[in-house]
């Protein structure tokens, strides 16, 4: 998902995922990363740098930059677009970018007392949260399956950023999470209900029930340890140091787990072939890795969330969050501007980052580690509403006949179909699907006009002829509205370099060792999304985005901090990383 907020700010490299830099457009720039969404805040002065597009190196969503001592002016942000009126200005933070991770940043900073300016390039807020409307249908950008919604614990992110801006939004609850279609006819409901999913399970994997519970048991150890504490920063210590001391058993928990991946964990109790590949799809829907390649926390908190606060789909739409959102931060006395494309943030003094600067080592190190995920190729179809059984489930997940095919471009295919929670998104007597499924910039490439949208057509033909293989015999002539995204498509209106979704692990990661936090290498920036602890999806942005603002608010003054003992950590955590 881009993202958000701010701090004191000198500016150079950068590091993880999205947009950025100097006089030129971050895709431009080869120094920086693609999904970025960047918050920019006020501190330090000086340096001209480039946000909200990407580079060529995964790095983490979100830039900011921020000044703790002044803060930053609007006439300092050179803004190509719609332009930044109202010169003189003062913000204690600039979020590059208004997707969920830059907007729970921003109002999360905005509650706290600081006054932030969210800078978005279209014309509405929400990036891969975002919506679109055609021929009465309201269309879901990104992912429907929406984790964070519950009443209940402290992993309901959403709900807690939109209530901490007065905002709250009518949900219907999903009763399945996913509907698995895989090989050898396994067929398998992820139901709300745990003992009904791990019943379910178990009746195809009878001999390998003791290892199912020992499994799902870790992963529950993971949810419960990390449901019980305050979510705030890793990188500010005297909130870890106070969590520690009152919760120590549970922080130990995650600390071991850390390093950890689900593949691992799952070989240790579990032997099946079909039953470990299946684990390894669960993983994939989370991480668009195998389990191997998945760590263990970001694993948990999916898997069991899911059974815990459950699946709920906000009516009107998972546009509405970020819509929410925004009237939330203006709610605050911030301020949004829609149609501003940041090219450069210029601050006083300090240095420009120019193409061929030298990034900071930690992120060079993260460079070695991570590559950037696949796009997407998405179709968002409106179909008559006949040809779907009376009990189809809202998330499907289709694999037809070969496990190894899981990970390849085309090879699985995710299908949402939101209408049968909120049937308001679409005109009576229809229904939507959205289907998505991994694709890369290089099958794009290189092609002309015409060549391109033929080759679109082709796709999208073979896609829905699969579908109607599996699951709905007359698809084809169902529909009644059909739109084509590609990796091209993501780039163009997500400023996703490549149209990338986030880093992925060049190898077997240690778990989440090498994932970088929202500090960056300059001081002052900050970035924050799906390329950041803890990674991708809507409640991990939102993680990301609540920690982010901690941070930021702690070193523009509006939460306690020890300078010294800040030093100290950071430091340990580059480490860390340094052993991934």
């Amino acid at each position: 998902m881009l993202n958000s907020s701010f701090l004191s700010l000198s500016e150079h490299t950068f590091s993880h995922t999205p947009h950025h830099f100097p006089t030129r457009s971050a895709s431009q720039n080869p120094n920086l990363h693609p999904k970025f969404q960047s918050l920019a805040f006020g501190n330090r002065g000086g340096s001209e740098f480039p946000s909200g597009s990407c580079s060529n190196t995964p790095r983490r969503k979100g830039v900011l930059v921020v000044r703790s001592k002044s803060t930053l002016g609007v006439e300092e942000v050179v803004v190509k677009g719609g332009g930044v009126k109202g010169k003189g200005e003062e913000f204690d933070a600039i979020v590059i970018g208004s997707g969920i991770g830059g907007l729970v940043a921003g109002t999360q900073l905005a509650v706290k007392g600081a006054r932030v300016l969210v800078l978005e390039k279209y014309v509405i807020p929400g990036g891969s949260s975002g919506f679109y409307q055609r021929d009465g249908y309201t269309f879901d950008v990104g992912s429907s399956v929406m984790f964070g919604f519950s009443d209940k614990g402290n992993l309901n992110l959403i709900t807690q950023a939109l209530e901490a801006v007065g905002c709250r939004m009518q949900v219907v609850p999903d009763p399945t999470t996913v509907h698995f279609h895989l090989p050898n006819n396994l067929s398998v409901r992820v139901h709300k209900e745990y003992d009904k999913f791990i019943e379910e399970l178990t009746s195809y994997f009878p001999h390998e029930k003791e290892g199912i519970l020992k499994f799902y048991g870790e992963c529950w150890k993971i949810f419960n340890a990390l449901n019980s504490l305050e979510l705030k920063s890793l990188e500010e210590p005297l909130y870890l140091f106070g969590q520690f001391f009152r919760r120590p058993l549970e922080c130990l928990t995650l600390a071991y787990y850390l390093p950890q991946n689900a593949g691992a964990i799952a070989r240790k109790y579990i032997q099946d072939p079909q039953l470990l590949s299946f684990i390894d799809a669960e993983c994939f829907i989370v991480s668009t890795v195998n389990a191997l390649q998945t760590p263990m926390i970001n694993a948990a908190m999916v898997l069991c969330d899911r059974h815990f606060g459950g699946i709920n789909y906000p009516l009107g739409g998972v546009g509405g969050i970020a819509k929410s959102l925004a009237k939330g931060l203006v709610d605050q006395g911030s301020e949004i501007v829609y149609k501003a494309n940041v090219t450069s943030i210029i601050i006083e003094q300090g240095k420009a980052l120019l193409k061929g600067v030298p990034l900071p080592k930690e992120e060079e190190n993260f460079q070695k580690v991570y590559v950037k995920a696949p796009s997407f190729l998405s179709i968002h179809m409106g179909v008559k509403a006949e040809v779907l059984p009376p009990d189809t489930d809202c998330h499907h997940f289709v694999l037809e006949s070969n496990w190894s095919k899981l990970e390849e471009p085309y090879g699985s295919i995710f299908l949402s179909i939101p209408t049968v929670l909120d049937s308001s998104l679409a005109p009576e007597g229809r229904h939507i699907l959205h289907i998505f499924t991994t694709s890369s910039m290089e099958d794009w490439e290189g092609l002309s006009r015409v060549e391109y949208e033929a080759k679109k057509q082709l796709v999208a033909d073979e896609i829905t002829s699969r579908l109607e293989n599996k699951l709905f015999p007359g698809l084809r002539s169902s529909i009644d509205f059909m739109e084509v995204g590609t990796p091209k498509t993501h780039r163009r209106y997500l400023a996703r370099d490549e149209g990338t979704y986030g880093p992925m692990p060049r190898r077997i990661p240690k778990g989440l060792l090498g994932m970088p936090f929202n500090t960056t290498g300059i001081d002052g920036l900050y970035c924050v999304g799906d390329s950041c602890f803890p990674g991708q999806g809507v409640i991990a942005v939102a993680f990301s985005g609540v920690m982010c603002a901690h941070r930021v608010a702690a070193d523009i003054g509006l939460e306690k901090k020890s300078p010294v003992l800040d030093s100290m950590l950071l430091r340990l955590l580059g480490w860390l990383r340094t052993m991934a």
